[in-house]
């Protein structure tokens, strides 16, 4: 749930809902080998059970790069690197099979713990590799090559570009753009920037609204009159600030069983099919901020439709060509031919395969561009030259809820605070590229980051800002997002978190637009823990009185409402916020003959799709004709937790009490309705 560029699920910022994704941490085991020294280049090969815990050792300097590869033959791994100080490190878990690379820093002489274990109780063998141990590089250029070394030679690569007072700086390219051509990635190669598309698609739509062509607050049916109209009014900055209500396209299209990383196609109409059979908006317009690339396919439509031009032309003479953006270009069916463009690359089996781009991404997504080109695009939230002040003012803030509270998105961007730095930025991903822009308008400076592998680690992002910005940046004491920092928190000292402070906060929290996903807050000897709803456990450490930052992922948590000694909510801010409250101590737990009362097949009228619920070795599972077994866990009564693309189930009962249905979700779309059939 806490992942950045990489995600279980490989479907990133376009399709998956960020509740789907795992928490990386290691989870308690019972079974442990003893240590063992590990050398560079040495291989060793081991068996986990489902309750192993492996330990390997490392003696190590100060200030030395560490990395290595888990080969995951047979077993899904779980790495925590523990320093000499029985701190954590890092923990890793990225992918479910292949390889696993790892890399950390040391920051104090002494011995470094590798601990392995199985994730979610698999079993299987693997193979560990200490590749090299070698000093922390002195230099920011040779720091990136070290940060890439995964995405060097003959990997899928990475590109990375730094702008400083609107000039490209630094450039970086690293890996092959296409393994069939033997093709190299190069500083001018245009690659997929998905989600990071969005900012374009806000732009053209303010260029509209400055020429009098259209309203940020027409209704969304003026432009659109094919698309359903619902008792709530659906605007056009309803589209652009994620606040809409309509269902999100690629997550109700893989609940419906379409398996989009598959190579499944959909085409733009699917987007008006979902809403045509949506049978209610899932919030009030404007009420809730839930990422929705429903709303940027609208937009392409309605800039198509305003202008008069088709969405690709439109953006080329009015956006891209304006600002010289001459490597830039909407690909709009995704067999669109783009020269030496990088071609994406998924991890199937332990290898390196093709990747899509996503479908029907238009608006949303489906833009290819350049390090050089991006420059020109951050340059341009300083000069203002392409829609003038007014333009970046609107897409720069946040916009505010219904209810008062404010967000961390414009836009087509999110605006945060991060590290004591103004932050503006947006990460995207098809199926297997990955992207990331990041503009601090302080330093009027930024970072651009573009690979075509699946596999780039979550938290390169941050690595490379510290890089190269780290000089500018409260690394320490970072202050809490969005104005939530208080005189509190910048005073104090993490030691007055003590074991019995901490019972404030302790216990389980459910989140109140995911039904039946739950943090779960502990302590064990001093360290905190959190533990999502069938995920392992992520250390957090204390940064406020009612604070904490989360280890190795760019994620907090601020707990609120303290009554009878006791926190009764919190929010968890990662690219937004998530808002949970204190539930009973213990999940329910069902008998297990009581399971089969909800055994049997469900139909979505909506979806068009029907799953069965069956019982296998005393434990609920999804079942559906397209996609994989879900298990699901009990959280409260009549409710249970699975994984993507059905995250919640609710039951339904009818008056004689029995079960009629059940209503599912995946954080993105909700409250999707499924009948029992007879």
């Amino acid at each position: 749930m806490f992942r950045q560029l990489n995600d279980r699920a490989a479907i990133i910022c376009l399709l998956v809902v960020v509740l789907a994704a795992s928490v990386i941490g290691i989870p308690q085991a019972t079974a442990q080998t003893a240590g063992r020294t590990l050398s560079v280049s040495e291989s060793v090969a081991d068996s986990l059970g489902e309750d192993d815990m492996h330990r390997y050792s490392v003696s190590l300097d100060a200030g030395q790069f560490v990395f290595g590869t888990a080969n995951q033959e047979s077993v899904d791994v779980v790495i925590e690197v523990i320093a000499p100080d029985s701190s954590t490190v890092v923990q890793i878990d990225m992918s479910g099979e292949g390889p696993e690379p790892f890399n950390f820093e040391s920051e104090a002489k002494g011995v470094y713990e590798l601990v392995v274990t199985p994730f979610e109780k698999d079993t299987g063998r693997y193979t560990l590799r200490l590749d090299g141990i070698e000093p922390i590089a002195e230099t920011p250029e040779a720091r990136v090559e070290q940060l890439a070394y995964r995405l060097t030679g003959d990997a899928p690569g990475l590109l990375v570009g730094v702008v400083r007072n609107g000039e490209l700086t630094y450039s970086g390219a690293f890996g092959m753009a296409d393994l069939t051509a033997e093709a190299p990635f190069t500083v001018d190669t245009p690659s997929n920037i998905g989600s990071v598309s969005k900012q374009f698609t806000a732009m053209a739509v303010l260029l509209l609204e400055h020429e009098g062509k259209l309203s940020l607050d027409d209704p969304v049916t003026k432009h659109l009159p094919e698309v359903k109209a619902f008792e709530d009014t659906v605007r056009i900055r309803h589209l652009l600030t994620h606040t809409s209500g309509y269902r999100e396209i690629m997550n109700t299209a893989v609940m419906s069983g379409i398996r989009i990383e598959k190579g499944d196609f959909i085409d733009d109409d699917m987007t008006y099919e979902v809403i045509q059979r949506q049978p209610e908006l899932q919030n009030s317009p404007g009420a809730r901020w839930n990422y929705n690339n429903t709303g940027y396919q609208l937009l392409a439509r309605i800039v198509a439709k305003v202008s008069g031009m088709s969405f690709p032309t439109y953006m080329n003479e009015n956006v891209f060509q304006p600002l010289g953006m001459t490597n830039t270009l909407v690909r709009a069916p995704r067999s669109e031919i783009v020269p030496h463009a990088a071609q994406g690359y998924v991890m199937e089996d332990g290898e390196y395969r093709e990747g899509f781009d996503l479908p029907a991404s238009m608006g949303a997504g489906g833009m290819y561009t350049t390090l050089g080109d991006l420059a020109k695009w951050i340059d341009n939230f300083d000069t203002h030259e392409l829609g003038g002040s007014e333009a970046y003012e609107k897409m720069t803030t946040p916009y505010v809820l219904a209810s008062g509270d404010t967000t961390e998105y414009g836009l087509g961007l999110f605006v945060q605070k991060r590290h004591g730095l103004n932050v503006i930025q947006h990460g995207g991903s098809d199926l297997a590229h990955r992207a990331q822009l990041t503009y601090f308008p302080d330093l009027d400076a930024g970072f651009i980051l573009m690979s075509n592998n699946a596999m780039v680690p979550g938290s390169l992002p941050q690595d490379v800002a510290e890089v190269f910005f780290g000089d500018a940046m409260e690394l320490e004491s970072d202050t809490a997002p969005a104005d939530e920092a208080t005189s509190d928190s910048s005073t104090f000292d993490p030691a007055e978190m003590t074991p019995q402070r901490f019972e404030t906060f302790a216990g389980r929290y459910e989140l109140d637009n995911v039904s039946g996903f739950v943090l779960t807050f502990t302590q064990e000897e001093g360290t905190f823990y959190v533990q999502a709803t069938g995920q392992p456990k992520l250390e957090i450490v204390p940064v406020g009185p009612k604070e904490f930052d989360l280890i190795a992922v760019e994620a907090r948590v601020e707990f609120r409402d303290v009554a009878d000694g006791k926190a009764q909510a919190l929010t968890l801010y990662q690219n937004g916020e998530q808002p949970a409250s204190r539930i009973e101590a213990k999940p329910w737990e069902p008998a297990a003959d009581s399971l089969a009362a909800y055994a049997g097949n469900y139909y979505s009228d909506e979806l068009q799709t029907t799953y069965t619920m069956v019982v296998e070795d005393g434990v609920l599972v999804l079942t559906h004709a397209r996609l994989d077994d879900i298990e699901l866990r009990p959280t409260k009564e009549d409710r249970f937790s699975g994984t993507f693309p059905v995250t919640n189930i609710e039951f339904v009962r009818g008056d004689n009490g029995s079960i009629v249905g059940f209503d599912a979700g995946n954080g993105r779309t909700e409250g999707v309705h499924f009948e029992r059939m007879e």
